[in-house]
């Protein structure tokens, strides 16, 4: 299961064995092949051969291992305090959840000053988008000529062109020969690549050379190599060295093979597999002309059977409109069946259940007395309770009190006034009297005593 595949079941429950198998595949496919630098400690050599030691600076550490047959290649013993340089891939250890760095290949840190030319070179052409996805051109899907530029006398070439041989023997293959090692070989490279550009005679290029020491693969490291692959017009495979090796042509060029038999296998489609899909696809093709022809048979006798002689149809048609006619027919003699029977059912209950009308008329009558003796009481009711609400409305009312000598005094705003505290000297107040209303000026207040 993927680790996308996981990540997307929201709700479940992960075990420790599935916590850690998705951490793995996240550190496994987000960091690349890596140099570390650091210095050894807890070195120890298992009976089964692996390498198990820490990689340490002032700051970190972290656990490595190397495998038996990665160890077996170095030709030198390393030992605790030793300063190496590590090529290595970030992992998690499952079994014990620890991170981990799987090491391909190590060496004692001397090389420095390469390996920091080759940083900086890399680290200024990735800052110019050099190394881009956006700008890498696809491959040719079926090249019609394949340019190699190498020495003619590499191993590499050989195997190079008994790859193309086997796989595609009928694509020209055109040599740019160029020295691909030692002094002046960066600037011989990019004048191959240029010249091939000129020529426009190819559709994708080949730039391969077999594996060898950081010194044996400088010039593709060269930044005059980079600039000419990156202003080809052809695309261009880098197939440099061996799978664990890398220079800046492999960054620049619009396609990165591990090997240059990989770069052979990468640029060429195979002839076997081309015929193969062929065939299956002419077999399919086959099968669907074979299946819409037996298709189209069956159609035709489906219409076959649906063909009727006009006259026939016609016959058809009448024999059908006599149908029609016959179950109308039916449906109306069935409707006055009906509609005859529900009115003599309806007569026989009107002569069964004749009411007595005069019964009727004197229970009318009394319910008409009681409806009105009811009314009456209702009204009587709500008259006297009207009464009583009359009443005491009377004793609130205003007026009435106004009536007895009391008055009724409002400030300049309309407010009632019940307590003489609020007033100043000179505000002019409105009296209500139970009859009529003036206005006054205060000159003098006082408090209840």
């Amino acid at each position: 299961m993927s680790f996308g595949l996981i990540l997307n079941e929201k709700n479940r429950v992960f075990s420790v064995r599935e916590l850690n198998f998705a951490a793995r595949q996240l550190l496994e496919n987000s960091l690349p092949l890596l140099w570390v630098r650091g210095e050894i400690s807890n070195f120890v050599c298992a009976a089964s051969g692996h390498w198990y030691f820490s990689l340490k600076d002032e700051q970190a550490q972290v656990r490595c291992v190397i495998f038996r047959h990665k160890s077996q290649h170095l030709d030198w013993q390393p030992r605790n305090g030793m300063q190496v340089e590590v090529l290595a891939l970030a992992t998690l250890y499952e079994a014990r959840g620890e991170f981990q760095l799987t090491l391909e290949q190590m060496r004692p840190a001397g090389l420095g000053a390469l390996y920091e030319a080759f940083e900086r070179l890399k680290r200024k052409l990735e800052g110019e988008g050099l190394f881009d996805a956006a700008r890498k051109r696809a491959l040719p899907i079926f090249p019609t000529q394949i340019g190699i530029i190498t020495s003619p006398h590499a191993a590499a070439l050989r195997d190079v062109l008994t790859t193309l041989a086997r796989r595609m023997p009928s694509i020209p293959v055109v040599l740019y020969p160029t020295q691909v090692q030692g002094e002046g070989a960066a600037q011989k490279i990019a004048q191959a690549v240029r010249l091939a550009n000129e020529r426009a005679e190819c559709d994708v290029l080949l730039l391969c050379r077999g594996g060898g020491s950081i010194e044996d693969l400088w010039a593709f490291n060269e930044e005059v190599v980079a600039r000419a692959i990156a202003t080809s017009n052809i695309p261009v495979v880098s197939g440099v060295g061996h799978e664990t090796d890398f220079t800046i042509s492999d960054f620049v060029a619009d396609q990165r093979a591990a090997t240059p038999t990989a770069a052979a296998q990468l640029i060429a489609p195979e002839r076997q597999e081309l015929l193969r899909r062929l065939y299956h696809a002419a077999q399919r093709l086959a099968r669907a002309k074979s299946r819409q022809f037996e298709r189209a048979m069956q159609q035709l006798d489906f219409l076959q059977r649906r063909l009727v002689h006009p006259a026939q149809r016609m016959q058809q048609q009448v024999q059908h409109l006599e149908r029609l006619h016959q179950r109308l027919l039916a449906v109306q003699a069935h409707g006055m069946q009906y509609r005859q029977w529900r009115w003599q059912s309806l007569q026989q209950r009107l002569r069964t259940a004749r009411p007595d009308l005069l019964q009727v008329a004197a229970e009318h009558a009394a319910l008409s007395r009681r409806l009105k003796d009811s009314m009456q009481r209702t009204l009587e009711r709500l008259d006297v309770r009207l009464s009583g609400l009359q009443q005491h409305l009377l004793h609130l009312d205003p007026q009435q009190v106004l009536a007895r000598g009391y008055s009724m005094v409002r400030d300049e705003q309309g407010a009632i006034v019940s307590d003489s505290a609020g007033l100043q000297i000179g505000a002019r107040l409105g009296i209500t009297f139970a009859r009529g209303w003036a206005r006054a000026e205060l000159q003098e207040k006082g408090e209840a005593g």
